[in-house]
């Protein structure tokens, strides 16, 4: 199977993770695509983040309707903080039946130059990239490439940052979320 791997913290996950992600398992030669819930990137304070099992659960329950859309805690016991490119050598181990692309916003092609390991990684990997609203410009050896896609998803311009900071000041933001998962925040009272 050819899979996305799509990685966030998703703390929460939302509607835009949900519509870029089913936009590709829709149109493209994607399999499936995985939502790979990361205990704590390198660029994050894991201050800001709800555990790990609460932010699978989310996802779980935001994906559970839909076939192509699968939660993945792959990263969770792998040695923090973890890069991609770990993660990738430890998939390609464990499933060396899969062939594993990597999802990314343009904002984070933008700064791919700068992962470790990044020319690794796209020897090895496609990389499909939607689209985001940002000022600067991708690196100039990152365009015409042969491994790079990029998608004509919506543009979503909608955060978990936005998302937890309305929550705080009790505004009404469950248009923004999959029922399931407003619906498991608001029972926990998370991000209150």
């Amino acid at each position: 199977m050819k899979i996305g791997l799509y990685f966030g913290t998703f703390n929460p996950i939302h509607i835009g993770h949900l519509t870029i992600a089913n936009h590709l398992a829709e149109h493209s030669n994607l399999d499936q695509i995985w939502f790979v819930v990361t205990p704590q990137s390198p660029f994050k304070k894991k201050s800001t983040l709800l555990d790990n099992h609460q932010r699978l659960e989310m996802v779980y329950r935001a994906t559970y309707d839909y076939d192509k859309l699968k939660p993945s805690d792959i990263e969770f016991g792998l040695k923090q903080p973890n890069y991609t490119i770990d993660t990738l050598t430890y998939l390609l181990e464990k499933f060396p039946q899969h062939e594993f692309s990597l999802i990314m916003g343009e904002d984070n092609l933008k700064s791919f130059h700068k992962w470790k390991n990044y020319e690794l990684i796209l020897e090895n990997h496609d990389i499909y990239v939607y689209p985001r609203i940002s000022e600067s410009s991708v690196n100039e050896r990152f365009i015409d490439n042969n491994k790079i896609f990029n998608i004509s998803a919506p543009i979503m311009e909608l955060s978990s940052t936005f998302i937890r900071k309305e929550i705080k000041a009790g505004r009404n933001i469950r248009p923004m979320l999959p029922e399931s998962v407003w619906q498991y925040i608001d029972e926990m009272n998370f991000y209150k």
